[in-house]
């Protein structure tokens, strides 16, 4: 592993240690990973290690005229999984970035879901 490699993991392991640390009244977390081509979020349980709800750059309800990386698919994706979660009744979640830093397409997915009403 190179020297990015251990810091982004270090990151990744410190920022999931705070969320599971702080989050008292047991809020879900909603994880986000990207690949170089894809974008996923899932909104996790972790008492019950269960997914309540997803939303990707590789669902079939995907608009073609977006880019499946890029600030326009993201906030496609915010959209989706703040919509997912309003109809399950869930409005305040814990964000978790992984070990990504909150700007370019991460922070439009994040702005997205803000403004379709999660709170985070």
């Amino acid at each position: 592993m190179s020297r990015l490699d251990l810091s982004f993991c270090r990151r990744q392991r410190r920022r999931r240690f705070k969320i599971r640390s702080i989050n008292h009244d047991n809020r879900l977390r909603l994880s986000v990973f990207k690949s170089n081509k894809f974008v996923y979020v899932q909104a996790i349980d972790d008492e019950q290690h269960k997914t309540i709800a997803s939303a990707s750059s590789i669902s079939k309800d995907f608009p073609d005229s977006i880019k499946t990386y890029g600030v326009e698919g993201c906030k496609w994706i915010g959209k989706t999984i703040a919509d997912k979660l309003k109809a399950k009744k869930i409005t305040k979640i814990v964000f978790d970035l992984g070990g990504w830093q909150m700007h370019g397409c991460i922070k439009a997915l994040a702005d997205s879901a803000r403004e379709n009403g999660l709170e985070f």
